[in-house]
């Protein structure tokens, strides 16, 4: 496989929980900035480097990429880091 495949092939592996992360951060946004909460594309970065992770746990524990519980824990660990980074980092 050439370098090139390689990089196509790792950025669709990524491409969905680079959508799902940046889609929860500007939906997060939607209801109001709170204090604290840090900018929108930092939430987008958070949530997709979850939602990564979600996706390689589905990829090691099914054998294959694409299953629906791994694309339902993507979106459940992505939807939970939106919550908890929308809350804001200092009390």
């Amino acid at each position: 496989m050439s370098l090139l495949a390689l990089l196509n092939h790792l950025l669709n592996f990524v491409a969905p929980a680079l959508a799902v992360g940046f889609l929860c951060a500007l939906a997060g946004r939607l209801g109001g900035a709170r204090a604290g909460a840090p900018a929108w594309w930092v939430q987008g970065a958070i949530n997709s480097a979850v939602g990564a992770a979600a996706l390689l746990a589905g990829l090691v524990f099914r054998g294959r990429d694409g299953t629906m519980t791994a694309y339902a824990a993507l979106v459940i660990a992505s939807g939970t880091s939106q919550w908890m980074v929308s809350r804001g980092w200092r009390k």
